[in-house]
């Protein structure tokens, strides 16, 4: 088995800082421009050849890139311009581990300075050959992560278009062809303000428990009591994503024990209107005009009572389409949740193979 050795970085790889480009040089092309942020724009012509690692020197600091095209990297950059024979793929992910935002001022200057990482030392195998086969490994694990994400906006576009269509009675549930009308939310749902309590922080650090305190957009914190034991949707009073509805919600769903604060509405269907169908109703809802103007958007309770919903008359209906959207978002849920675990496992993953405490031999795992 090939050994591990210690070595400063900057023997191990050589970083260069990238180049300057204002916007008025650059010309129409498909070479990827790489700032501290990523790929942002496009040029005509690459200063660096394949394969690329690339990290910010200002800007966005930490964030690294593995840039397998011609490229040009901007001058708030530093690129590994020497990999010294390392396999890059390797290298990529052994800066991973480093915290570069720390590195950041270091010598008195604004930004991370590239001697400042050229000392400081890192272990490696001394054998492309593990180098590459580390590299595989995590390679196949990135591999999976995007497959999630890719998979997951796509079940979220599915949603949204779903929502679009049952919610709006332009595609009907077979069994169904009843009347649809518009109600105002006062007509189908009871506001339960009347049990909020706020609490500040440091009332909240005198009663640590187990029960979700909820504020306009969440949970905020955790208490050792309760103001309602229901199946309720919290609307924001003021403090929302009002602006943002169409992609981040505006109202949340919470069943069982909770303490609401005073920054969010209360709020529980009707006998005979469906909870769920209310909730769906009104998480991505644009309520813009029945906000009041001031410093700062607030749904004030009367104006609440007058928004508008469209829903069928028949209660079995409304339950349907709930029923078919919160599959929906179980289905995300469970992604989100594999894809979150994935992560967790990467990361452990790359403590082992990044340190030799794990090798890897004949592309299996053996403990060093």
């Amino acid at each position: 088995m090939s050994a591990w050795a210690t070595q400063p970085l900057g023997q191990v790889v050589t970083f260069q800082r990238g180049y300057d480009l204002p916007h008025r040089d650059r010309k129409s092309g498909d070479i990827p421009i790489v700032s501290s942020a990523g790929v942002t724009d496009f040029h005509d012509i690459a200063m660096v050849d394949p394969i690329g690692v690339v990290t910010g020197r200002y800007g966005t600091i930490g964030e690294l890139f593995l840039i397998s095209e011609p490229f040009w990297p901007l001058n708030t950059t530093l690129y590994v311009r020497d990999f010294h024979g390392n396999d890059p793929q390797f290298i990529y992910y052994l800066l991973q581990r480093f915290d570069f935002a720390s590195f950041s001022g270091k010598s008195g200057v604004p930004g991370v300075n590239r001697n400042d990482l050229h000392v400081e030392t890192v272990d490696l195998p001394t054998d492309v050959l593990e180098q590459r086969a580390v590299a595989a490994v995590l390679d196949d694990v990135d591999a999976l992560l995007e497959s999630l994400d890719r998979l997951t906006a796509k079940k979220r576009d599915l949603k949204q278009a779903t929502m679009q269509q049952l919610l709006t009675g332009r595609m009907r549930l077979p069994r169904y062809d009843g009347v649809w009308e518009t109600r105002k939310l006062g007509q189908i749902a009871d506001c339960l303000d009347h049990v909020r309590v706020p609490l500040n922080e440091a009332q909240r650090a005198r009663m640590p428990g187990s029960y979700p305190y909820c504020g306009a957009n969440g949970i905020l914190d955790y208490v050792d009591d309760f103001v309602i034991d229901d199946d309720v949707i919290l609307i924001a009073e003021d403090g929302g994503y009002f602006d943002e509805y169409a992609h981040r919600p505006i109202a949340y769903r919470m069943s069982g024990k909770i303490w609401v604060n005073n920054h969010a509405h209360i709020l529980k269907a009707k006998r005979g209107h469906s909870q769920g169908f209310l909730y769906f109703s009104l998480v991505h809802k644009n309520i813009l005009p029945y906000l009041a103007s001031g410093t700062r958007a607030k749904l004030n309770k009367s104006e609440m009572n007058r928004i508008e919903i469209y829903l069928p008359r028949q209660y079995a209906e409304q339950e349907e389409i709930a029923i078919i959207l919160s599959d929906m978002d179980a289905e995300i849920a469970a992604l989100e949740a594999r894809r979150d675990k994935t992560r967790d496992l990467k990361q452990a993953m790359m403590q082992e193979l990044l340190t030799g405490r794990t090798r890897l031999v004949n592309s299996k795992l053996a403990h060093a």
